[in-house]
């Protein structure tokens, strides 16, 4: 009989992912496995669920210790904290990238031969939020 428990590379190939990412992720304190059989690393069901909370903090733009906080607060009130400021930034990094569709999706409309000199392209390259190009991003690379 087949134990329920998965390697590092089964586990790792249901998420299309290299085993060292696991690794990685083991060693920055996101993922344990439940046990070691002979020195190898073996998973339960819990680790899909771990890895796919994982992958979707990720792609929301979590850091990893950003999601290894988040996963191990037993406090809820911390939790949503925490969550809380994560929104925060999605909701202005949403507004930056609403601005510069809007300035996208005008030039594709506008019909000015010079759309530098277009009223309306002029209103939204100056109009709050600014432009993703002027994001924390870059704003971090000029700090001290």
């Amino acid at each position: 009989m087949r134990s329920s428990l998965l390697s590092i590379g089964e586990l790792a190939a249901e998420f299309s992912l290299a085993p060292h990412v696991l690794r990685h992720w083991e060693a920055e304190g996101v993922l344990e496995p439940t046990t070691r059989v002979g020195g190898k690393r073996r998973y339960d069901e819990s680790a899909r669920t771990r890895i796919g909370t994982i992958l979707r903090a990720q792609d929301a733009g979590m850091s990893l210790a950003t999601i290894r906080s988040v996963l191990a607060t037993e406090s809820a009130a911390e939790r949503h904290a925490l969550l809380a400021d994560h929104v925060t930034r999605l909701e202005r990094q949403q507004a930056e990238l609403e601005a510069a569709l809007a300035v996208i999706r005008h030039l594709q409309s506008c019909t000015h031969s010079d759309f530098a000199r277009c009223p309306g392209f002029r209103d939204l390259i100056t109009a709050e939020p600014q432009p993703i190009a002027h994001s924390a991003r870059l704003h971090r690379r000029a700090s001290p």
